[in-house]
């Protein structure tokens, strides 16, 4: 494939590499805003937050390609269009859409000619004019470059990448070409298309990582800012309904992430999407459903890291665990003293301005007009800078990592009793368990090279254990009362370790929560190898396997194939009847063989007749289970004659029905 990539609208030069199916399957419209939120002035730090694309601030976000061109709020069309985006945001898919769609002439017809140079793999000459570069690096033109360059209105230069040519932008103005057939050295020739003092008439199109932002800025004039905002909501569950060819495996993967709040948020990055859908793809594999789905967060987190990794510094592996480290420290340190912004003296002073790995972690915001201070950086997602917090309680290291902001123990048990009273720290909390698991300590080092300490495991344990001690009153049953415990286990995925972690506890008591289907895994989960769980009670207890509002959007295409948009509110239906009883979940984790279950409290949870059946198998198959409560639920006469047929079964012990 040529890397400077050139085609004509009539299809005289068919050198265009046509793009494969399933570039067009997968394709999803991205949220762009005119100037990045870097140059608005905006101060919200890491992007891609919770808020996701709905926070894009002043300058309405747009969802086309087709806008890159288009007149600003002045009436002038831009010659010059920098887009702005972290690795992972979809600069370089933005280009690829933008030259099929001039390929086939939807869009763009404004140029003959586009030449596309992926300045990451190109390898260019020492010395060359521009109508060398053209003709280098496309043999197979037939009409002479000197021809098509006589006509600059008419051709879009585009440089994806730019930040991979790693020339000075700081060239002697005088030294500049204004024939595009002059030789020149290769910085000076693409420093001239750049400053407009050759071809002043042509366009580009230039992506760009925000971190080499403000040297470009330096060398453009009159250039429009795009910034990738990533996914909005209804675009990331199209990307899903995309990315699998089956509505239903792409439905079930949608709900497993919709469920899981860190997930959802960090599907707004495009390369998230891509790894939680291509793991799902993977559990999907040989599977039904996703309701034993063995990967939980912090296993998708450390796929996404390795995957960026992959070929990064792989010959010094010491240079690259240093980085880690401190890029640890930093997050840490950040998380304590609720901050998201870090200065460039901070950066430079934790050895962390590596041009090679820093652009893949933190974003640079350059400061806007009338700011004197220097560049200051965020992670490229709160929840990434959360995952890299955790990372800096568990990996090994020769000495504590000093900064800027001070020493920073690696205390894990002074994080714990801190979450007491600063909730902001779940997250952080709940990456901890994950890292400290068997498989997670297996592929740290297999994939990254990095060793995670075993030592937190056992002050997890027992910060677990005694927590739930002291919520429960004396002389009363041993009872675990916060959702959050279920969460965390099953980011660790040890069975070994969910018995030991609620041996000791006999009842599960939730009140009045909104349980989702991630919600669902993480309590069933628990629930099934949880020995001495006698007591269950759900008072008020809502069961979602899906998010309303959501399902209820059918602005956006089910599936990849068009024309099906007249059928989309009969297809959500049918999905909807496809699903499993909303108390699908518990019911199966209650029938495995050790279960002790004496009583089940469920009033207040507006359950229907479909639960009926399932409870009706569960007294069926369950000796143990003497008390059943269902106040206020709408089973309906076919739902307690359901019910019924569970009580008449020999099996059934019940003594006490409400």
């Amino acid at each position: 494939e040529h890397m400077v990539r050139e085609s004509h609208q009539d299809r005289e030069l068919g050198t265009y590499p046509r793009e494969s199916p399933s570039f067009h399957r997968r394709f999803t419209t991205l949220t762009i805003s005119r100037e990045p939120r870097s140059k608005r002035g905006a101060k919200d730090g890491a992007v891609g937050t919770s808020l996701g694309c709905g926070s894009a601030s002043s300058g309405a976000p747009t969802a086309a390609t087709a806008t890159l061109f288009e007149p600003g709020r002045d009436g002038q069309t831009p010659q010059v269009v920098v887009l702005v985006g972290a690795p992972g945001m979809g600069k370089t898919t933005m280009v690829r859409k933008v030259m099929v769609e001039w390929r086939e002439g939807t869009l763009h017809t404004q140029f003959d000619f586009v030449f596309c140079i992926d300045c990451k793999a190109i390898v260019l000459p020492v010395e060359a004019s521009v109508a060398d570069l053209v003709s280098q690096c496309c043999p197979g033109l037939r009409v002479p470059a000197g021809k098509i360059l006589d006509d600059q209105k008419r051709i879009l230069f585009i440089f994806d990448g730019f930040e991979a040519l790693g020339f000075s932008l700081v060239q002697p103005e005088a030294e500049l070409s204004s024939d595009p057939r002059e030789v020149k050295p290769l910085e000076l020739t693409l420093m001239s298309l750049l400053k407009k003092t050759v071809l002043p008439e042509a366009s580009l199109l230039i992506t760009v990582r925000p971190t080499a932002l403000g040297s470009l800025r330096r060398c453009l004039k009159g250039e429009c800012y795009v910034e990738i905002l990533g996914f909005s909501a209804a675009r990331r569950k199209e990307y899903f309904h995309r990315y699998f060819e089956s509505p239903r495996k792409a439905d079930m993967a949608f709900r497993f992430a919709r469920g899981n709040e860190i997930l959802y948020s960090l599907c707004v990055m495009p390369v998230m999407s891509w790894t939680i859908c291509t793991i799902l793809e993977q559990e999907l594999c040989g599977k039904k459903n996703l309701l034993e789905c063995s990967k939980a967060t912090t296993g998708m987190m450390m796929f996404y890291l390795s995957q960026l990794l992959r070929h990064r510094d792989r010959d010094n592996l010491q240079v690259l665990q240093q980085f880690l480290l401190q890029l640890c420290s930093l997050a840490a340190e950040g998380i304590w003293k609720h901050k998201v912004l870090f200065e460039e003296k901070e950066i430079k002073d934790c050895g962390l301005d590596q041009p090679g790995l820093l652009p893949f972690f933190l974003n640079e915001r350059i400061p806007g007009e009338g700011e004197d201070h220097g560049s200051v950086y965020a992670f490229t997602h709160l929840h990434l800078q959360e995952f890299f917090a955790a990372m800096f309680y568990v990996l090994e290291d020769d000495g504590e990592r000093v900064s800027s902001l001070g020493r920073l123990e690696k205390d894990v048990n002074k994080l714990l009793e801190s979450y007491k009273s600063r909730k902001d720290l779940n997250i952080t909390v709940r990456f901890l368990f994950g890292l400290v698991s068997q498989k997670s300590v297996e592929y740290m080092d297999k994939t990254i090279g990095c060793r995670i300490s075993p030592q937190a495991r056992e002050e997890l344990l027992e910060w677990l254990q005694g927590r739930h001690r002291g919520l429960s009153h004396p002389g009363q049953a041993l009872k675990v009362s916060e959702m959050d415990t279920f969460h965390f286990l099953f980011e660790m995925n040890e069975k070994s370790f969910v018995k030991s972690a609620l041996g000791h506890f006999t009842d599960l008591d939730l009140r009045d929560t909104k349980l989702t289907l991630y919600d669902q895994m993480a309590l069933s989960f628990c629930i099934q190898h949880w020995a001495g769980l006698a007591c269950i009670t759900l008072q008020g207890c809502s069961f979602h396997w899906q998010d309303h509002e959501v399902e209820l959007d059918v602005s956006v295409p089910c599936s990849g194939v068009s024309g099906a948009g007249g059928h989309a509110n009969a297809s959500i239906v049918q999905r909807q009847e496809e699903l499993p009883c909303p108390i699908h979940l518990l019911c199966q984790a209650l029938r495995h063989r050790d279960s002790v279950l004496q009583v089940l409290r469920l009033q207040w949870c507006r359950l229907s007749e479909s639960c009926c059946t399932e409870l009706a198998a569960l007294l069926a198959e369950h000796p143990g289970l003497a008390c059943l409560e269902l106040g206020d639920s709408s089973l309906g006469d076919s739902g307690v004659r359901l019910l019924c047929e569970g009580l008449r079964t020999p099996g059934c012990r019940l003594r006490i029905l409400r």
